[in-house]
C-alpha cells in the first residue's frame, strides 16, 4: 500500500502544475513509485451515474472504476510494430502513467533521421494500453520549448480533462508536469495528441495511440491484436526537421513513425485470429489502407463496435484525418502479403515535384554527348521510376530513394506507407522475422515455357492478344 493517502482511487482530481517545489516539499512516492505531486486535489468520491450495463458496446458505461485489469488475465496485449506500450503503476487502485513531452532524434528509416517532437523519448508517443472500468491518472512532464497540453481523443472525459489548451485548460508551461485522471467509461481504439498549436505541434510528432479493452468482451480474443498510426511529414531532402507549415505536398508517409523499407514485417501464424486497429493523425490525407490476399470485416469506429448486422466485408479500408478503424480476420492464407496505403504517391519517399516528366524520352544521343563531359551520366524516369534501388546511387545527405527495397524475387518498388503481412504455417516465434515465403511448387508466377506458349496458342510478341476495338478507343459521340 502506498503512503501516498490523498490520490485515492475515487478521488475527482483537476488539472494542476507541480512545481519543483510541490514534488520536494511532498516527498517521494514508497516504494520508488513516481517522484510527483499536485496542488488542487480534492479528495470528493466519484459519484456513480446509476446506469445500468449498456445494452451496446458502444454506449458508455458507468463511471465505477474497476479493479484495474490486468494483461494476459483481462485482454491480450496489443503488438506494436516499431512502437511499444507505456508501462504503468497501479496506486490505491488507479493505473498511473507518466508521459514526458520532448525533442526527440527520429530515425524513419535507414538513411533518413529527424528532429521532431514526441513522447518519451519516441515518436510517435508509446501506446497508452489500459481496460474499460479502470481509473487511470495520467502525468504529462513538458520537456519542450513551448507550451503544450494532451488531448484524450474520443476519450469520454470530463471537460476539464479534455485537453484543450485555452479552453478546458491552461497549457503546461515549459518545465511543469500536469496530472489528468478519469475513469474509463468505454472501449476501442482512440487517440491522444497535443491540442495546443495543434498544427506545428502535430505536425512534429506529438500523437499517440490509446487502446481500451472491453471489461467483458463478446466473443474470443484475437490472437495477433496490432495497433498501427498513420502520419504524414514534410522533410526536404537534407533538412533536418520536419515542416509542420505544410499544407498539401507532404513527402513521408508513415506507419508508426516508419516508412519502407524501415517498416517491421507482421508476423502471424496460420490459423491466427488477428486485429488491425489503424488510426490516423496525419494533418491533411485520408488513407484507403489495402490488404492483400485477404478480405477482412471493419468491426469498429473510434466511435464503437459495429453491430455485427451492419458489417460488410472489405479488402481497402478508408481511415479518415482524426479517426480510427478496426479490421479483423483469419490468417487462412499463407504468404507475404503487402499492407499499405492505395493512394500511389502515398507509398514514395520523399518524392519530387519538381522534375521534368522524361516518359516515353529517347535519351541515348544526349546522354552520348553529355558523357564526354560527364563520364558516367544517366538520364533517368524515361520508363518511371523502378531500378532505383539496386543502381545504388549515392543519395544526398539525410535522404533516402523515393521508392525500394531489395525482395526475394527482385525490387519492391514501394516505399513509404508499406509493410508486410508475413503468414506462416508455423511460428516458433513472434518476435523472429520468418524470411522470405517459400512458394510451393506450382504457385509462383514465372516465364512461361514454349510448349506452354504453343499450346495455348500465345505469341510471344503478344500478337495474339485481343486489340481493343476501334469504338472504344474513340471518345463518346465521333
Amino acid at each position: 500500500m502506498s503512503k501516498q493517502t490523498h490520490f485515492h482511487n475515487t478521488a475527482r482530481v483537476s488539472i494542476s502544475p507541480v512545481t519543483r517545489r510541490d514534488v520536494l516539499t511532498t516527498g517521494a512516492f514508497a516504494g520508488g513509485a513516481l517522484f510527483l505531486g499536485a496542488r488542487s486535489v480534492s479528495a470528493r468520491p466519484a459519484q456513480s451515474t446509476g446506469q445500468p450495463k449498456p445494452a451496446r458496446d458502444n454506449e458508455q458505461a458507468p463511471q465505477t472504476p474497476h479493479a484495474p485489469g490486468e494483461p494476459g488475465k483481462d485482454y491480450t496485449p496489443v503488438v506494436v510494430p516499431n512502437g511499444w506500450t507505456l508501462p504503468y503503476r497501479v496506486m490505491d487502485g488507479v493505473k498511473v502513467f507518466h508521459l514526458v513531452a520532448e525533442e526527440v532524434e527520429h530515425e524513419f528509416a535507414a538513411g533518413l533521421k529527424a528532429t521532431c517532437w514526441g513522447y518519451n523519448g519516441g515518436v510517435h508517443g508509446p501506446v497508452i494500453e489500459a481496460v474499460e472500468g479502470d481509473r487511470v491518472r495520467i502525468f504529462v512532464t513538458n520537456r519542450l520549448g513551448a507550451p503544450t497540453t494532451v488531448h484524450w481523443h474520443g476519450v469520454l472525459v470530463p471537460s476539464g480533462m479534455d485537453g484543450v489548451g485555452g479552453l478546458s485548460q491552461k497549457a503546461i508551461q515549459p518545465g511543469e508536469t500536469f496530472m489528468y485522471e478519469f475513469t474509463l467509461r468505454q472501449h476501442g481504439t482512440l487517440m491522444y495528441h497535443s491540442h495546443h498549436d495543434e498544427m506545428t505541434q502535430m505536425g512534429m510528432g506529438l500523437t499517440g495511440l490509446f487502446v481500451i479493452h472491453p471489461r467483458d468482451p463478446k466473443g474470443p480474443r484475437p490472437d495477433r491484436d496490432f495497433a498501427f498510426l498513420l502520419h504524414e511529414w514534410k522533410i526536404e531532402v537534407g533538412a533536418g526537421r520536419p515542416d509542420p507549415n505544410e499544407m498539401t505536398d507532404f513527402n513521408i508517409l508513415t506507419i508508426n513513425a516508419k516508412v519502407f523499407p524501415g517498416t517491421q514485417p507482421l508476423i502471424v501464424k496460420q490459423g491466427d485470429r488477428v486485429r488491425f486497429r489503424i488510426g490516423n493523425l496525419g494533418a491533411m490525407d485520408h488513407h484507403p489502407m489495402h490488404l492483400h490476399g485477404y478480405y477482412f470485416t471493419v468491426t469498429e469506429t473510434d466511435g464503437g463496435v459495429i453491430p455485427e448486422a451492419a458489417r460488410w466485408p472489405e479488402t481497402t479500408v478508408l481511415v479518415a484525418v482524426g479517426s480510427t478503424r478496426t479490421i479483423e480476420f483469419t490468417a487462412d492464407n499463407p504468404g507475404d502479403w503487402p499492407f499499405h496505403c492505395h493512394m500511389t504517391h502515398h507509398v514514395m519517399n520523399q518524392m519530387g515535384h519538381h522534375l521534368p516528366n522524361m516518359i516515353g524520352v529517347d535519351a541515348r544521343d544526349f546522354d552520348g554527348k553529355v558523357r564526354n563531359l560527364l563520364p558516367g551520366y544517366m538520364t533517368m524516369g524515361q520508363a518511371g521510376m523502378s531500378g532505383m534501388t539496386e543502381m545504388g546511387m549515392k543519395m544526398p545527405d539525410n535522404s533516402i530513394p523515393m521508392v525500394g527495397g531489395i525482395g526475394p524475387k527482385d525490387e519492391i518498388t514501394m516505399g513509404g506507407m508499406f509493410t508486410i503481412l508475413k503468414v506462416r504455417e508455423t511460428i516458433s516465434n513472434y518476435d523472429e522475422d520468418p524470411g522470405w515465403y517459400n512458394d510451393p511448387p506450382g504457385t509462383l508466377a514465372s516465364p512461361a515455357a514454349p510448349e506452354a506458349l504453343r499450346q495455348n496458342n500465345i505469341a510471344d510478341d503478344g500478337s495474339s492478344a485481343p486489340r481493343a476495338p476501334a469504338a472504344a478507343m474513340r471518345a463518346w459521340g465521333r
